[in-house]
């Protein structure tokens, strides 16, 4: 079985831990990044720690002809993909209430979180559906949290999950040889919080070596929505 991973965002934070743990444990890595020079970092980082890591892909989610590119790019060169994990995302303006909240970032945030993460999986769905693959989105549950909950953030991820539901449940009807499937990795201390570090805050490490263990567990997850940390309610 081939075993090759297209990761947005995978340059830094959780993007980054989930491709060194899914390179650790066996998987081709093709990193997905907007940034050169941090790619070519975390590509290097990659190959110190033990991972094959095939190369980088040049890719704006805010930009749906640098996802076109980019598509064109992986059919091209890495025609064995049959795993995307669609990681990269922006968290809008953390500063202000739903009703301060400007529709700009409301927009640019639903344009990379939402629209874009739909655009990549589209374009890619052809390649993936050959190889019987597999979709796995990076994701927050639609249910609002107290602790966190910049609105534009949330509802661009409210989106995401439902398209991975109607996704699910049209592959499971046509017969597509496709799962999708979305991961909340729980409260994590990255740059997209601010390197929040709250109790039972966990870390990158942590997180990308859960999220390998999931997705090498042979198991069917079409249509799951799975907490590998669920957030813990306080009284």
């Amino acid at each position: 079985m081939n075993k090759t991973a297209f990761i947005t965002g995978a340059n830094k934070g959780i993007g980054f831990g989930i491709s060194k743990h899914l390179g650790l444990s066996g998987w081709d890595i093709i990193i997905g990044a907007r940034d050169e020079a941090r790619a070519l970092e975390a590509m290097s980082k990659l190959k110190e720690a033990g991972c094959t890591v095939l190369g980088w892909v040049n890719i704006e989610l805010g930009d749906l002809d640098s996802i076109s590119l980019a598509a064109k790019e992986i059919k091209e060169k890495y025609p064995s993909l049959n795993l995307l994990v669609n990681n990269a995302g922006i968290p809008g303006d953390m500063s202000k209430t739903s009703w301060e909240t400007d529709m700009k970032d409301i927009k640019e945030t639903t344009d990379v979180n939402y629209f874009g993460t739909l655009a990549i999986t589209q374009a890619l769905l052809p390649l993936i559906k050959t190889n019987e693959g597999r979709i796995v989105n990076v994701t927050v549950p639609s249910e609002i949290s107290p602790y966190w909950h910049p609105l534009a953030y949330v509802a661009s991820k409210a989106a995401q999950n439902a398209m991975m539901g109607v996704m699910a449940m049209e592959f499971k009807q046509n017969n597509i040889p496709v799962e999708i499937f979305s991961v909340h990795p729980g409260p994590t201390t990255t740059d997209l919080n601010g390197n929040m570090a709250l109790p039972g805050f966990h870390t990158i490490e942590t997180v990308g070596e859960k999220f390998a263990e999931l997705i090498n567990d042979g198991k069917s997850h079409n249509g799951e929505f799975i907490e590998l940390y669920p957030i813990v309610k306080e009284d």
